[in-house]
């Protein structure tokens, strides 16, 4: 198995009352110097109707970011299908692809956020039907040549119309064969994400609120649902979020995750996701009352904040439990002030220049027994 890739996220998260034009500056910023210290993958999220989540449009986001850094591959994590038309998806990320030259990932999803649907009129009971439909579409768009006449339950495509003299009725194919990496995000047990990713053969990619028994199963039902298709499951192809922060000291390193924004960004998502799926998904035990998600237990058990010793070891034993897998994308937020800001820029270089690659050598010692963990 390769060494394990190096990745950061961010949904984004910035306090409200920030300037929105100094939220995608700094953004930016964290994106230039992921490149400048060779992290591999940058994904940015996709939302519409949160306050705290300000993006609206990863792809404006990521062609903006590609024509300022030189070798990191950036993606939407995710891109929501179920508010895109599937042939206007295909055609910009192709585009994309090609403005890039090669360095696009893809995520795809559906999203949670009850506003985001309302404010499309659509059925939160039908997202992830119509986000498995477009993603149909899309590879049939990308894998075979016109005329298209595809029918769904939520869309149609149709292009039948062409002229070889003027050249109309083609459409643009991506630059990577056949097409970019592809990517769904997964939260729960028995995921039925995990399920459409396994058959489409795409990457799982595993989200950072979620606790360490909800990750072994995303991995479980992944592994099982791409063996009912014949197909065996390549933990490489595994994306693991996780939340990282890393300082001198542990005692450093957990007492400024209490104050900068990481304890506060968890405390959002846990009351978002309380009122949406519940909190069993960031529980070690499921049957615990929601009450003992406090800050102890985020700091404890979701975040891994210490000295560089002390993460390498915490990520080790994660891996022990989980088993290997390919990629470690870290959890990135708001940044309150300019000694905060270096701050994250030292936690991120110590993660790739330290953490990663002593990291990779101690998981590489567990690839004999891999076939324990699937």
């Amino acid at each position: 198995m390769p060494d394990i890739k190096s990745g950061i996220f961010i949904m984004p998260f910035h306090p409200p009352d920030k300037e929105l034009a100094q939220c995608h500056d700094e953004d930016m910023e964290l994106l230039i110097e992921s490149d400048k210290l060779g992290i591999d993958e940058f994904w940015v999220g996709e939302h519409h109707t949160l306050s705290w989540e300000p993006i609206v449009s990863p792809e404006m986001f990521i062609a903006a970011g590609f024509r300022q850094t030189e070798q990191i591959r950036i993606g939407p994590a995710p891109l929501l299908l179920n508010f895109h038309h599937p042939a206007q998806v295909a055609n910009r990320l192709s585009f994309l692809d090609h403005f890039s030259h090669g360095r696009l990932n893809i995520a795809f999803g559906h999203g949670g956020a009850p506003s985001d649907f309302e404010l499309y009129d659509l059925q939160s009971s039908e997202m992830q039907k119509m986000s498995e439909e477009a993603m149909g579409m899309i590879l049939e768009m990308w894998e075979k040549e016109p005329p298209y006449e595809i029918t769904g339950n939520y869309w149609n495509i149709v292009l039948k119309s062409s002229d070889e003299d003027i050249g109309y009725g083609k459409i643009q194919k991506p630059l990577q064969t056949p097409y970019p990496p592809i990517s769904v995000p997964i939260t729960g047990y028995n995921s039925n994400s995990a399920k459409i990713a396994a058959k489409y053969g795409f990457s799982p990619f595993s989200h950072s609120i979620t606790s360490l028994p909800v990750l072994k199963d995303n991995w479980r039902t992944y592994s099982r649902s791409r063996r009912l298709v014949n197909a065996e499951p390549d933990r490489s192809n595994w994306k693991l979020a996780r939340t990282i922060f890393i300082a001198d000291s542990d005692e450093e390193a957990i007492k400024k995750a209490r104050n900068n924004s990481i304890v506060k960004a968890y405390k959002y998502l846990a009351s978002a996701i309380k009122k949406g799926p519940g909190l069993a998904i960031m529980k070690s035990d499921p049957n615990e009352p929601d009450s003992e998600i406090t800050e102890d237990y985020l700091i404890n058990e979701l975040i891994i904040a210490g000295s560089v010793e002390t993460v390498i070891g915490r990520l080790q034993e994660i891996s022990e439990y989980l088993g290997p897998f390919g990629t470690l994308i870290n959890m990135s937020f708001d940044w309150i002030d300019e000694s905060d800001k270096r701050d994250w820029l030292n936690s991120m270089a110590l993660f790739q220049n330290e953490v990663i690659p002593k990291l990779s050598s101690r998981i590489n010692q567990l690839i004999a027994s891999e076939n324990s963990y699937d």
